[in-house]
């Protein structure tokens, strides 16, 4: 392997704001590509990281010349979820915005020889389901047939940052395994392997696999969210007024309505996350019952938007979340400034990655089969 790819390098499709970059780079990868099609989240990207211009492309994926693409270790791709979704159509991998992961097989294709050996895919369980499973099938199909043998595990946030949020992890590599092809080693903590992904597996056996030997990650955290919060004073605008917190209360059903007077009567100061969801034609509020946030998401639609609840010493109060709030929900260190704010931020952040999580696959799982193989002996 030559001397540009002996080096813990990478290429980053649908890079978003760059927060896959901050995982990797906290275990010795590098990124030398990324492509984005949102000039939105470029800005942001550019904003965290300035070297952004050398080596950042804008635009449509299938308008990607595969030769501006350097010859990398590593290939990332957190392919677009809305059309895998259960928030979004779940029209699949034909739909508008998720079929552009046939963009980046297009691009490995055609790069040949030079294609990464070793690739990082990531989407949300509904992947995993999506089309009656047709559509899960058929990505690990193409990426056979580019001579990948794959490994697939699931990951919560949640065992990293007080943040409930469930995601699907694919390897796949062309390097020598020594159990490549063999039969699937299912017997995985359960905090890698969900149920769902068992069946998924179960049903998929004939397809080229190998099992990568992953280590079990930390045990899921029970609490934090308090610790994430920005303090923020009585008079801060942000905080919602009286009329809407009372609108919102008597949007609660019973006993969610209940919880909240409970924690309002309590002797601290407690906070909790709220959506707003339609049920049976009408809105509700929904609040989780411990000190953990729901899975962020992309600040648009009905229940896109997270809440926050403060209650307690005979008080109520309530606001959106903010920027930082998500930020660091996401593992991004405060040190890290936020150029935009509102609503682009914060679908930027519920779109993206989770930094520790990141972290961790790269530091346990990729690393570990780069240098299984040797192949980077000479770095």
């Amino acid at each position: 392997m030559d001397a540009l790819r002996a080096r813990f390098t990478t290429a980053e499709y649908f890079a978003g704001i760059g927060l896959l970059r901050m995982g990797l780079e906290t275990c010795g990868w590098k990124v030398l590509f990324a492509d984005d099609i949102s000039p939105k989240k470029y800005e942001m990207y550019k904003g965290f990281f300035p070297d952004a211009a050398d080596h950042y492309i804008v635009g449509d994926i299938f308008d990607l010349d595969p030769a501006s693409v350097p010859p990398t270790l590593l290939a990332t791709c957190s392919f677009p979820c809305i059309d895998l979704s259960l928030a979004g159509n779940m029209t699949g991998l034909c739909g508008k915005h998720s079929s552009a992961f046939w963009g980046f097989t297009r691009t490995l294709k055609a790069q040949a020889q030079l294609a990464p050996p070793l690739l990082l895919v990531e989407n949300v369980p509904g992947w995993l389901s999506s089309n009656n499973g047709a559509d899960f099938r058929t990505t690990v199909q193409a990426l056979n047939q580019l001579g990948y043998a794959c490994d697939v595990f699931t990951l919560d946030a949640l065992s990293f940052t007080p943040q409930s949020r469930l995601r699907v992890f694919l390897i796949g590599t062309t390097l020598p395994m020594p159990r490549r092809g063999t039969r699937l080693t299912l017997g995985r903590p359960s905090a890698l392997l969900s149920k769902r992904l068992s069946k998924v597996l179960l049903r998929n056996q004939d397809l080229e696999w190998f099992s990568a030997e992953i280590p079990a990650p930390p045990p899921r955290l029970t609490a934090g969210l308090s610790d994430m919060i920005e303090h923020m004073e009585d008079s801060d605008s942000r905080w919602w007024p009286p009329h809407e917190v009372e609108r919102h209360l008597a949007m609660m059903a019973p006993s969610h309505y209940g919880m909240v007077r409970d924690l309002i009567e309590g002797d601290r100061t407690v906070y909790r996350t709220f959506f707003r969801r339609r049920r049976n034609g009408q809105q509700r509020v929904e609040v989780r019952r411990d000190d953990i946030a729901g899975c962020l998401r992309t600040a648009v639609g009905g229940s896109g938007k997270q809440f926050l609840i403060e209650a307690g010493t005979g008080r109520v109060r309530m606001r959106a979340m903010t920027p930082r709030e998500y930020a660091r929900l996401q593992g991004v260190a405060d040190s890290y400034d936020i150029v935009t704010d509102g609503t682009q931020a914060l679908t930027a952040f519920g779109d993206a990655v989770c930094v520790p999580v990141i972290a961790w696959i790269g530091r346990h799982v990729l690393r570990p089969l780069a240098e299984r193989s040797g192949c980077t002996a000479n770095a």
